[in-house]
C-alpha cells in the first residue's frame, strides 16, 4: 500500500528530477582538459612530449584562472623516464646512473624553508634506508618562474628530483616500483609539508599552478630535444569545489 502510493505520488517528481539533472548535465561544458600521445610501437622521440604540450596550449578553453588572468588552476604532464635526458642530467648534478630501469626518480614539492626542506630531505633518505634502498643524490629542478603570476610564484615549493638505486637483488619495472611506492606512502605519513607529484623507474609528472601556455616554458626539461618518451598525457584543470594549489595541478 505504502509502495503504491509512493509510486502514485512520487514518481512523477522522480522522473521530472532525472530529466532535469540529465539537461544540465548535457548543458554543462566546465570541465578539466585532457589530451593522450602514444607511439604504438613503443619507441621514444622528443616529438611525443612536443605534441603532448602543444595539445594542452590549446586547452584554454578547459582551463580555470583566477581574476587577474595570470594565475591558472593547475597544468601538467606525465610522460616516461627519459634515460637519454636523466643519464646526463644527473650527471651535471653529480650523481652516477646506471643503466635504463636501475634508477627511479622522484618529483619533489619541498618547503620553501630551508630547515624543514633539509629535515624532509633526510627523512626521505632514512625512509629509504629503512625499506632497502638508496638514494643516489638530489638535483634541483631548473626552472622559469618569473613567467607566473604572483600569487603561483609566492606559493612556489622548492623543486627537486631525487634519484634512487634499483637494489641488485629486485627486478627492473613493476617489483623495483613496488618498493619506491611502498617509500613513498611511509614518507607521505610522516610529513604534510612535502608533496611527491611522482617516485618511479618508469614514469614521472612535471606539474604546477600554470597557465596552459606555461608548462613548456616554466620546466626547462621539457625543452630539451634530448626528452624522449612514447607516451604522454597532459591535463589542464578546471576547479569546480577546491583551492587551486600547486599539488592539486595535475591528478
Amino acid at each position: 500500500m505504502v509502495l503504491k502510493l509512493w509510486e502514485e505520488n512520487m514518481r512523477p517528481y522522480e522522473e521530472k528530477y532525472v530529466r532535469e539533472c540529465y539537461q544540465a548535465m548535457q548543458e554543462e561544458h566546465d570541465a578539466c582538459g585532457i589530451g593522450l600521445v602514444v607511439n604504438i610501437d613503443g619507441r621514444k622521440e622528443y616529438r611525443t612530449l612536443d605534441d603532448a604540450l602543444s595539445i594542452v596550449e590549446k586547452l584554454e578553453h578547459r582551463a580555470g584562472k583566477d581574476a587577474t588572468g595570470e594565475v591558472g588552476d593547475g597544468v601538467g604532464i606525465l610522460v616516461q623516464i627519459s634515460h637519454k635526458f636523466f643519464k646526463n642530467a644527473a650527471k651535471e648534478a653529480g650523481i652516477e646512473v646506471k643503466d635504463e630501469g636501475d634508477y627511479g626518480v622522484g618529483m619533489f614539492f619541498l618547503p620553501q624553508d630551508t630547515k624543514k626542506r633539509t629535515l624532509a630531505m633526510r627523512m626521505f633518505k632514512v625512509i629509504t634506508e629503512k625499506n632497502g634502498l638508496k638514494v643516489m643524490g638530489w638535483r634541483e629542478v631548473p626552472t622559469n618562474p618569473d613567467i607566473l603570476g604572483k600569487v603561483a610564484r609566492d606559493a612556489m615549493p622548492v623543486i627537486m628530483q631525487c634519484f634512487v638505486e634499483r637494489p641488485a637483488d629486485c627486478a627492473k619495472g613493476l617489483a623495483f616500483d613496488r618498493m619506491l611506492y611502498v617509500a613513498r606512502r611511509e614518507f607521505e605519513q610522516s610529513t604534510d609539508e612535502t608533496y611527491i607529484t611522482s617516485l618511479s623507474s618508469r614514469t614521472i609528472v612535471y606539474k604546477g599552478m600554470f597557465l596552459v601556455g606555461q608548462l613548456r616554458k616554466f620546466y626547462k626539461d621539457m625543452q630539451s630535444k634530448d626528452y624522449e618518451t612514447a607516451i604522454a598525457m597532459v591535463h589542464s584543470r578546471f576547479s569546480t569545489n577546491t583551492t587551486p594549489s600547486w599539488e592539486r595541478a595535475h591528478p
